[in-house]
């Protein structure tokens, strides 16, 4: 694939999803999203950002209808590399993922902007410490 097969598209999916942003035409003739582009669900699940043989990767913003938003680096479909993830409450982490969890340094800040920062591995973080605003 060199750069100028890339083309600007716009097509719905059969399961109602959009696809606005780059693709290009595999050899078999199928229609590869590759490059920047907005994929909106459906359900209003919206990613927006960078593609790679038809699936997230690089950066990118992916919003959720309740409030959720995760803005960072994707890999294959996943939360992969730094980024942010905000909850429904407000409260957020902002670190290190590893295939959709929470996993090496980063930081929590919960409702009341309380910072807690430490080694977070999925659901576990052991030994957090309570940043302190003097």
């Amino acid at each position: 694939m060199s750069g100028e097969d890339v083309i600007k598209v716009s097509f719905i999916f059969p399961n109602g999803d959009r696809y606005e942003g780059e693709a290009f035409k595999s050899a078999s003739g199928v229609m590869v999203r590759t490059g920047v582009g907005k994929q909106t669900t459906a359900n209003w699940i919206i990613y927006t950002g960078e593609w790679l043989e038809d699936k997230m990767n690089g950066k990118g913003t992916l919003q959720y209808p309740s409030g959720v938003m995760y803005e960072g680096e994707f890999k294959d479909n996943m939360f992969h590399g730094m980024g942010t993830y905000t909850f429904q409450d407000g409260s957020n982490y902002k670190g290190q993922f590893l295939e959709n969890r929470m996993e090496g340094e980063g930081a929590f800040t919960n409702t009341q902007g309380v910072v807690w920062t430490g080694e977070f591995h999925g659901k576990a973080a052991l030994g957090l410490m309570m940043q302190h605003n003097v």
